[in-house]
């Protein structure tokens, strides 16, 4: 395949335009391993940059912060041709070609290879949010959360990383509360195995309380600002929250109280530059007992390349359910 389908952000002058062009494999940057893509994935991440043009490092641009495929070339002995391989984070779609396109060119220490237990698709389906929502659930049982300790509270439950928690946390025996502004998506998010659902007002800080009733022995926070200003103030005694996003923005108010008065823990986590002895830690346990149980097309949407810019403008505005495929 001399020339291949890529979705390409560019810039001239002021003005930023998406659109899908013919590219051939010298348009590739540099790297060791050449992958023919299968699918890549649709993260909120993937609409700040192609929408927003937000953490773009240089143009001309292929977007996409996930893809997995099969190597086609390799000048790194750890990979050859024929392997099966995901490759998510780093630069991939932001400073480096990434992921919305037929061919891709990596650096080698990026490439992950496809944990037994997960097709290529399977592994898209998770991409970034699914690798996200299972550190999160990592971290917070490092921190010694278990089932049976009380409710545990997924925000933005309807999102990518929301949907795969909420699924992650039920199948390992937790009492999942998923949050959500979306009134219509109650079976939804039962089917994914919550056994509560809350309309995102209830769990919003509207007065800068900065400490509650103890309700929630753990929480996946993707969503930041007032809702984890909320989620903070209401943990129990010891208790952890994961903050993976920010789809309410940056700004978060709270005090000393919640610390040193129970003890909670407040996690970040971060995907992007996430060490790849830990990286392949979780993608392995994604592969085993990590692995959602719902992985199908309740949860799944898959679009072509042509469909894409749609679907970024569309998660930008929380219109989007789930998980986005692209099918290359």
């Amino acid at each position: 395949m001399n020339t291949f389908q890529a979705m390409v952000l560019d810039k001239i002058g002021d003005q930023t335009k998406l659109e899908m062009k013919q590219l051939s494999m010298d348009d590739l940057p540099d790297g060791e391993v050449t992958i023919r893509v299968a699918y890549s994935s649709v993260n909120f991440k993937d609409g700040i940059v192609s929408i927003r043009n937000q953490f773009v490092e240089s143009y001309p641009l292929v977007p996409g912060i996930d893809l997995a495929g099969t190597i086609i070339n390799s000048t790194d002995e750890r990979f050859k041709t024929g392997d099966e391989v995901i490759v998510t984070s780093y630069k991939l779609g932001t400073g480096h070609f990434g992921g919305f396109s037929e061919m891709a060119r990596v650096p080698a220490e990026w490439v992950v290879p496809l944990p037994k237990g997960l097709s290529l698709k399977e592994a898209m389906i998770l991409g970034t949010a699914g690798f996200t929502a299972a550190l999160s659930v990592q971290r917070l049982e490092d921190n010694e959360l278990e089932p049976g300790q009380g409710p545990v509270l997924v925000a933005g439950a309807t999102g990518g990383v929301g949907s795969i928690a909420v699924n992650i946390l039920a199948k390992r025996g937790y009492e999942v509360v998923a949050g959500t502004g979306k009134s219509n998506e109650e079976a939804y998010l039962k089917g994914l195995g919550a056994k509560q659902i809350l309309n995102r007002h209830e769990i919003i800080d509207t007065d800068q309380t900065p400490i509650r009733e103890e309700k929630w022995a753990g929480a996946i926070d993707p969503v930041g600002g007032k809702t984890l200003q909320y989620i903070l103030s209401t943990l129990k005694y010891g208790g952890s929250v994961a903050t993976c996003g920010l789809t309410s923005g940056i700004g978060v108010s709270t005090t000393v109280l919640p610390y040193i008065s129970r003890g909670v823990n407040w996690l970040g986590i971060d995907s992007v530059e996430c060490p790849m002895n830990k990286r392949l830690k979780v993608w392995n346990r994604l592969g085993d007992d990590l692995k959602p149980t719902t992985l199908n097309e309740d949860l799944v949407n898959e679009i072509s390349l042509k469909e894409l810019p749609g679907v970024l403008a569309d998660i930008l505005e929380g219109k989007v359910r789930g998980r986005t495929l692209v099918k290359l």
